[in-house]
């Protein structure tokens, strides 16, 4: 069914009708997949549906403008899209409807998420990249609305730093630049913020993206009059209208059930963009949702009959129909045979679709059934046992939950007894896991050689008498060094560019590698990350830059629904290997503090984060980062640019390992745990500490997630028997992440002689200044006295109270 997309010169009568009739079958199956699925929703087989209806004439002429190697981002309403690209089939629509967890069968996300979220395979089984340029691509997509657009930005920004940028290998990923980044979305959903700040940063960069806006009037129930100004979003965008004098987007507009306006729309927008590199909004106004806005609710009870009428009216597919007829291309009777032919496709492959997905389900109910019987027949619980497998049996159509549920809870009726049949009814329970939970647990991270966590330490090397210099000069030398040996490297933010940044990180490097790889941009952190996003997609190694920990916010949606989640709901599938650069810890006040981590911890799971304590550090996670194909954020000391490191010799080349800690100072007495600019303070505390006699183990934690691999931590602890987590994050934050790694997975409950404590900061913001700073977050002197009293109560005699 996969609509033609090449261009011919002369084209026959007979095939142009071909095509029409194609286009029309495939909006017919679309349409059919999407009133099956509904039924399928409504009787239980699936759990949710929200489909594409009402929008597949439009996605047929999309289809025919988008080239082999241009990208989607899109939103869940594309199925006609997709089918007309040859990239989804009614098998898979359904597959994905059932949460088929077969990745072969449910390509997009096998039943990781929701039907209507598309995707295709940027990288091979060995998670290598694929051809790009040869395949028409599809950025994976995610359910909160307007949250595409910002990676749409740097998907399409990625062609112009092809088209633009010398020395970087282009192969599998670009054709000088020729490819078009295509964004879908809601005409409700542009009322988001992120939808402006994409179009304004796109605007601005002059970058080949198409935006089609679909427009039926209604956000779910509330009309256009309460979304958007005028009731229009392309004429309240009329500004960013370029003219002789200025650029900007050109903005298009056309009605959605007009097929051939709506094919020299599209033609001419990818024509614009793909040439000249114009974003182009497209406006695709009068169409209809036949059946409402999802299946948890009817259309009906908002709007009018009138309105209601007007959409049976002017339902694109009706409206095509009609044309077809009134231009003689095919007559009634031949549509109708079409449309035979292709609800009996729909019926078909959506039973195989359900067959396949239940079958395994089935077997594995079998398997589990004959186990629980066998070890029934040597129980004192058999009646009770027969109940569990007689209810399950009764299941016509079971979960995997149904399965292991029974096989769990008639295990439990043998809790006393021994004998073999039990012990293989247990080892079937684990292996069921060992084998199931991987079809929804896997790929969080990446599963190749080039994990961060694979990538070797390489230590610092320096000469005899290494000339001390402010830790900037180590950062800036260290990405000089980078961008010469990554051409594909490239670093943009607020201030990034002219100056260097505000801590002069990054001093002169626009001048040496150009504007384009070291560049300003707008305050706008959510398509900050977006750009970075959508251009690691495509093979580049951007690093992104939030100018503060704090501002993270802004941008922290993007960065735990698309970043953190992509590699995990493609199975493997996609990556974006995106360096997120900030600092934060210890400036004084309410909005600079950065210290937010455990909100951010709890968010961003998918990717790493790094707590350097100082610039050689972080330079070294950049280097061991940059060989790796995972995304990562980097927090460096905000208050460690101007003190005095040495410089080491093989800069660009040292590298710090993730999740290993290092220990600054030995001792016996207790561990104390922190990263950051507070290990400044701990180191001085356990100066002092030493003083009284207390002799602390210093540890830097360096990577929270992933968090000491090798359980060093643990050792220590069984050698001090206490333990003392020092965080300038709010109580329960960071320090209770920290603590709840050490006893769930570390164990070290068996070692302590002492409660374990976290000593954190006061449950609210610093006040501004340095007496604001001293009494909100740990002090030097909180750091001894809560160490000294824990050590008072070990031995109050030695240490007598004080305080």
């Amino acid at each position: 069914m996969k609509t033609q997309t090449d261009s011919k010169t002369e084209i026959t009568f007979e095939d142009f009708k071909a095509e029409v009739l194609n286009d029309y079958k495939i909006a017919v199956v679309s349409r059919e997949c999407s009133i099956l699925g509904r039924k399928e929703v409504l009787t239980g087989k699936a759990k949710f549906g929200i489909f594409g209806d009402g929008k597949e004439i439009p996605q047929l002429a999309w289809a025919k403008a988008f080239e082999d190697g241009d990208f989607r981002s899109g939103y869940y309403r594309d199925q006609t899209f997709m089918m007309a690209i040859g990239e989804l089939t009614i098998e898979q629509f359904f597959a994905g409807l059932y949460a088929n967890t077969n990745l072969e069968e449910e390509p997009m996300s096998a039943g990781r998420q929701m039907g209507g979220h598309f995707t295709t395979h940027s990288l091979d089984s060995n998670g290598h990249w694929k051809d790009l340029t040869k395949q028409k691509n599809s950025s994976a997509d995610i359910s909160p609305t307007a949250g595409q657009m910002p990676r749409l930005l740097g998907l399409a920004q990625a062609s112009k730093i092809y088209r633009n940028v010398e020395g970087i290998d282009t192969n599998k990923f670009s054709v000088e630049g020729n490819e078009v980044a295509w964004g879908t979305i809601g005409n409700a959903s542009t009322s988001e913020g992120l939808f402006f700040e994409t179009f304004n940063a796109a605007g601005v960069l002059q970058v080949p993206m198409v935006i089609s806006v679909w427009d039926d009037d209604y956000g779910i129930s509330v009309h256009a009059k309460h979304q958007t100004t005028k009731e229009n979003i392309s004429e309240i965008l009329k500004g960013f209208q370029r003219d002789e004098h200025n650029k900007g987007f050109e903005i298009m507009r056309v009605n959605g059930w007009n097929y051939p306006e709506l094919i020299d729309t599209y033609q001419r927008a990818s024509q614009l963009s793909r040439k000249e590199h114009v974003p182009v909004l497209i406006h695709v106004q009068e169409l209809t949702q036949p059946q409402g806005h999802s299946t948890s609710g009817s259309h009906e009870r908002y709007k009018s009959e009138e309105r209601l009428q007007w959409e049976r009216d002017f339902d694109c597919n009706l409206q095509m129909r009609n044309w077809i007829i009134s231009n003689n291309i095919a007559t009634s009777e031949e549509l109708e045979d079409i449309e035979k032919s292709a609800k009996k496709e729909v019926r078909e492959g959506k039973k195989a679709a359900w067959n396949n997905y239940l079958q395994p389900i089935l077997e594995e109910r079998t398997q589990v059934v004959q186990l629980i019987q066998n070890a029934a027949l040597k129980s004192d619980n058999k009646v009770f046992i027969d109940k569990q497998v007689n209810e399950l049996l009764d299941i016509k159509e079971p979960y995997r939950k149904d399965v292991i549920s029974a096989a769990r809870k008639a295990l439990r009726y043998m809790i006393s007894e021994s004998f073999s049949e039990k012990e293989q009814l247990s080892q079937w329970i684990a292996n069921y896991f060992e084998k199931i939970q991987p079809k929804y647990s896997s790929h969080l991270y990446s599963q190749t050689t080039l994990a961060a966590t694979n990538q070797k330490a390489v230590n610092p090397t320096y000469n005899n008498q290494p000339p001390m210099v402010d830790g900037r000069i180590i950062l800036r030398d260290n990405f000089d060094a980078i961008f010469v040996k990554h051409p594909n490297a490239l670093i943009f933010g607020e201030d990034a560019g002219y100056i260097g940044d505000v801590n002069q990180g990054l001093e002169g490097l626009q001048e040496k590698h150009g504007e384009l790889r070291v560049a300003d941009t707008g305050i706008r952190e959510a398509t900050i990350v977006g750009q970075g996003i959508g251009m690691a997609m495509r093979g580049l190694r951007p690093i992104a830059e939030i100018q503060y920990l704090d501002y993270l916010m802004y941008a922290l949606q993007i960065i735990s629904d698309d970043l953190a989640t992509l590699h995990y709901r493609t199975v493997g599938k996609q990556k974006a290997p995106l360096i997120v650069r900030t600092r934060g810890h210890r400036l004084e006040g309410i909005w600079h503090s950065g210290s937010q981590m455990g909100g951010i911890l709890n968010l961003v799971r998918g990717m790493h984060v790094l707590v350097p304590r100082n610039m050689t550090k972080a330079a070294g996670f950049y280097n061991t980062l940059m060989e790796s194909d995972e995304p990562a954020l980097v927090i460096e000391c905000l208050n460690g640019y101007r003190l005095k490191e040495p410089m080491p010799e093989n800069i660009g080349e040292f590298k710090t390992p993730l999740g290993v800690v290092e220990t600054l100072k030995e001792g016996t007495d207790i561990t104390l745990i922190s990263y950051g600019s507070t290990l400044r303070l701990v180191e001085q505390a356990a100066l002092e500490l030493h003083e009284v006699g207390i002799d602390a183990e210093v540890i830097d934690v360096q990577s929270l997630l992933p968090f000491d691999l090798n359980h060093d931590i643990a050792e220590s602890v069984a050698k001090t028997n206490r333990v003392l987590i020092i965080d300038e994050d709010v109580e329960g934050g960071a320090s209770a992440y920290i603590l709840n790694q050490l006893i769930q997975n570390q164990n070290i409950f068996q070692y302590l002689d002492s409660v374990p404590k976290t000593l954190t900061a006061k449950p609210h913001r610093p006040a501004y200044g340095t007496d604001g700073d001293y009494f909100s977050k740990p002090s030097a002197e909180d750091i001894f006295e809560t160490v000294y009293r824990i050590m008072h109560e070990v031995n109050p005699l030695d240490y007598p109270k004080f305080i």
